[in-house]
């Protein structure tokens, strides 16, 4: 044992010396997992639904500036204050999903909430986000309403609106008699006792419908965010950089040697690939360690069972330290054996996932990926973090990665006798 401990120490003291080898099993995992997670969304935290709208106000008045302060409290948006043809250039570039003029005049309007002519409100949108712009039509409606409830709610306020009103329709206006009759019929409601809340304290009851929030848990299904996807991504980017860099380095000793050398010495050769695949598998865990924590740590990425996350964490790495042992018999020297690796990795890394999540992939390209080892290590890790998997529903990615491993142990080891 300690022979197969001193060759798996030492490579495992080489590595950081070569750059590159270094770069693809640690660095590239991490840009892989993070960058990926930004660019599908993960800068949001994944679930947010406020909607970025630039905001025109055209009116420029108090009552205007009160309504996109209303807009800006509600949480539904992200709102970006700008000039007119600003705002046009920002949607059409799909820099915001829409944006929402507040039409000259209504400050004024604001103050015949009862007659004459309603507030103006436009939207922009791009007519191929109809779903949005119906979203936001129906949040300004709420907004509207809210609007003159905390109107109708202020006896002071909804009075002074309504005396202002009938000076304004007073005889000779033309104004109908009917339009008269409900505001002194409004204006007397308003200053009754029917308009007193139990407490005594005034303000208007004016409730069209009563809605009581009732809270229910809502099943988790999907990752709660970007990073859960791109994680396990950047995990298997990493094994593929640990078993490439270990498999061109046992190359390389071929190629100069050192490998023979060792063969010469009382070192067996069980012993001496029994090493290089201990430093493999430890770097491999290292790995997998150093991007579990940062994901923890920093975005979010919460396995919902910790004992399956390390069963599928070692299922993968005994998959691809078998493939690292099988990368070392693709050729007799270095740039032979990397771009047969290279050629048979890539295919499989797509099919399977590793560049492009299965989920949004046609269905004949996510059944392909049943061939791909890549497939069933995202899978078995997805199903620990995100996915809520079972042991039972665990046990087949793992038994296929395990399977994997072995045999290509036993091939590339049993290659290596004959070359």
């Amino acid at each position: 044992m300690r022979p197969i401990l001193a060759i798996a120490a030492k490579d495992l003291r080489v590595l950081p010396r070569v750059r590159l080898a270094f770069f693809f099993a640690v660095i590239w995992p991490i840009v892989v997992a993070v960058m990926f997670g930004f660019a599908f969304g993960g800068g949001d935290g994944g679930g947010s639904s406020v909607i970025r709208v630039a905001v025109v106000d055209e009116d420029g008045t108090g009552p205007s500036r009160a309504f996109v302060q209303r807009l800006a409290d509600s949480g539904h948006f992200a709102l970006a204050p700008m000039a007119r043809a600003e705002a046009e250039t920002a949607v059409r570039r799909g820099q915001q999903a829409a944006m929402i003029v507040i039409e000259p005049g209504f400050g004024a309007r604001s103050e015949r909430m009862f007659y004459g002519e309603p507030r103006e409100v436009a939207i922009g949108a791009d007519p191929a986000r109809k779903a949005e712009a119906g979203m936001i039509e129906g949040l300004l409606m709420q907004a509207a309403a809210a609007d003159m409830q905390a109107v109708l709610s202020d006896p002071a306020a909804s009075g002074a609106m309504v005396d202002r009103a009938l000076n304004s329709l007073g005889p000779g206006t033309g104004a109908p008699s009917e339009l008269r009759h409900f505001l002194t019929e409004l204006k007397g409601f308003v200053g009754s006792s029917a308009t007193r809340t139990p407490d005594g304290s005034g303000g208007m009851q004016w409730q069209p419908l009563k809605v009581t929030a009732v809270p229910v848990t809502r099943e988790r299904r999907g990752p709660a965010n970007a990073f859960q996807i791109t994680f396990p991504q950047g995990v298997l980017w990493g094994l593929i950089g640990c078993a490439m860099s270990f498999g061109l380095g046992l190359v390389s000793e071929r190629t100069r040697g050192t490998f023979l050398r060792l063969a010469m010495s009382p070192l067996t050769r069980s012993q001496i690939l029994g090493g290089k695949a201990l430093a493999c598998f430890v770097a491999m865990i290292a790995v997998q360690v150093l991007l579990y924590t940062l994901g923890y740590l920093v975005f979010d990425v919460r396995p919902s069972s910790w004992p399956l996350l390390a069963l599928a964490s070692l299922s993968a790495t005994v998959a691809f330290c078998g493939f690292m042992m099988l990368v070392a018999t693709f050729g007799t020297t270095e740039q032979a054996a990397s771009g047969a690796a290279w050629a048979i990795m890539m295919p499989l890394a797509m099919v399977g996932g590793g560049m492009i999540p299965q989920f949004i992939m046609p269905a004949w390209m996510a059944t392909l990926g049943n061939i791909s080892p890549v497939k069933w290590a995202i899978l078995a890790i997805e199903g620990a973090i995100w996915r809520d998997f079972t042991l039972g529903e665990m046990l087949l990615p793992c038994a296929i990665l395990v399977a994997v491993g072995v045999l290509s142990f036993v091939l590339g080891t049993r290659r290596l006798q004959y070359q």
